[in-house]
């Protein structure tokens, strides 16, 4: 079966953008000062935070690779199994929240040079930028997958448009526009998930002519890949989000701590949701389009399905990847804005300068994500680069700092970070990967090691970290 474009679609999704950016206009008019344009003037609700937790784990890195390729591609267990990792991810950062409510810092290169100093913070915020540029080019991406099933427009053209769209809306209203969009988007894609999955099995002929129509391996746990193949695609985004500067200032913009909480706990069941839903949508989707690019398996069934059913599931789909594409966007020119140019550059910089230098950056990092996203060939390998790279150099010590305390040293924290980030980026490319293992198996590891290693080796338990070198 060919994908066949449906114009319908386009006017259902066309009218939800529209809406997307009415809020992103409203919430132009709250944003004043560099505090609400980071993390909503730290005002958020429980709802909004979750809604804003799940649509931002939840963009074209889920919709259009992970979860919907690997089922796609490889089988329908590993695709549901894929997200016990973030799910540990999720755990662990709840049980980390209360700290980081109280650092008092808004981005992680902030947190980093507290205890590791100044070359610290340098080497976190060039390593954060590069990795959110990788994850903000396959947003492009994935809105020119749905462009095209819409509009019949080519993807290339598509992820123009997309582009556009995405830098627009992080450029207006900053993460008080993207967290209201979030929430509205997240509900919206939850029951669209529930209500299609029916529709999607009986379309492809029933579950037993789904499963006649896949390979053999697909059935099997691991479907047709390794342990190790499994673990790469495991390991990157659990490494991620343990790290997350946009999940940090999610739980930083929270208004109290309860309500915080409850948003996290809510995030958690929507991503046990999801990680059933998404992955039974990608395996039917093999069954009716064998040679599909395998990240538009879950987009592709929009078109088979009731137009209003697939209307509602592409309209969130597409508001999962602007403002998953918005907000990692905006949090590397945050790092760039504040963290660079306010620290370094221009220490006495008013906070209007910062405000106005992160929405220039918005433009300058946005053109460059679309330009870096055409030399991948597809959306799982830039989405498994950007984040191994990202686990590998700033998840690490980040961790070590909640949790070493004061056995934690300045040269083991930068020991762990240059090692991992240079291990992470030359791994798979330059090293061709010895040994058959991928970057995320050696890199992450390494560089954890070396930060315990040398912390012990260089400090002693009753000296503060600031104070050793």
């Amino acid at each position: 079966m060919a994908v066949e474009s449906n114009i319908t679609l386009l006017y259902i999704v066309g009218a939800y953008l529209v809406v997307m950016l009415g809020v992103g206009v409203w919430a132009y008019g709250k944003t004043n000062t560099a505090e609400d344009f980071m993390v909503a003037g730290r005002s958020l609700g429980a709802v909004i935070i979750a809604g804003t937790l799940l649509a931002t784990w939840m963009g074209s890195g889920t919709i259009t690779g992970s979860r919907n390729s690997v089922a796609y591609d490889n089988g329908l267990l590993p695709a549901m199994l894929l997200a016990t990792g973030s799910l540990i991810g999720i755990g662990c950062l709840k049980a980390l929240a209360p700290r980081i409510r109280s650092f008092d810092k808004l981005t992680i290169p902030a947190m980093i040079e507290k205890e590791l100093g100044k070359e610290g913070r340098i080497i976190s915020l060039l390593v954060i930028a590069f990795a959110y540029v990788g994850i903000v080019s396959y947003q492009f991406i994935g809105l020119g997958f749905v462009l095209n099933v819409t509009a019949g427009i080519s993807i290339e053209q598509g992820t123009i448009i997309g582009a556009v769209i995405i830098i627009v809306l992080a450029a207006i209203g900053g993460l008080m526009s993207v967290a209201y969009t979030d929430a509205i988007s997240a509900f919206l894609m939850l029951g669209g998930l529930v209500v299609a999955v029916p529709f999607v099995i009986v379309e492809a002929g029933g579950w037993t002519e789904i499963t006649a129509n896949v390979p053999e391996t697909h059935l099997d746990t691991l479907g047709d890949l390794s342990f190790l193949e499994f673990f790469a695609l495991w390991a990157p985004p659990l490494l991620l989000l343990l790290g997350d500067q946009n999940m940090y200032q999610r739980i930083i913009a929270g208004e109290t701590d309860e309500g915080t909480n409850t948003g996290i706990v809510a995030w958690f069941v929507g991503v046990i949701a999801s990680a059933i839903l998404i992955p039974v949508i990608a395996f039917s989707s093999r069954a009716m389009f064998p040679e599909l690019d395998p990240g538009m398996a879950l987009i592709a069934t929009t078109t088979v399905i009731p137009t209003w059913i697939g209307g509602i599931l592409l309209a969130a789909a597409a508001a999962f990847i602007v403002t998953t594409g918005s907000s990692y966007l905006l949090s590397a020119c945050t790092n760039l804005s504040q963290d660079l140019y306010g620290e370094f550059i221009n220490p006495g910089a008013s906070d209007e300068q910062i405000f106005l230098l992160t929405r220039a950056f918005v433009v300058i990092l946005g053109i460059f994500a679309f330009v870096l996203g055409q030399y991948f060939p597809t959306v799982l390998e830039v989405q498994m680069y950007s984040y191994t790279a990202y686990g590998a150099a700033i998840t690490p010590p980040l961790l070590a700092i909640f949790l070493m305390r004061e056995r934690l040293t300045k040269l083991g924290g930068l020991s762990g970070m240059i090692v991992g980030a240079l291990l992470a980026i030359t791994w798979d490319t330059v090293l061709a990967s010895p040994y058959g293992l991928d970057a995320v198996i050696v890199a992450a590891p390494i560089g954890g090691l070396l930060i315990v290693v040398v912390s012990y080796l260089t400090g002693s338990s009753s000296t503060p970290s600031a104070a050793r070198a």
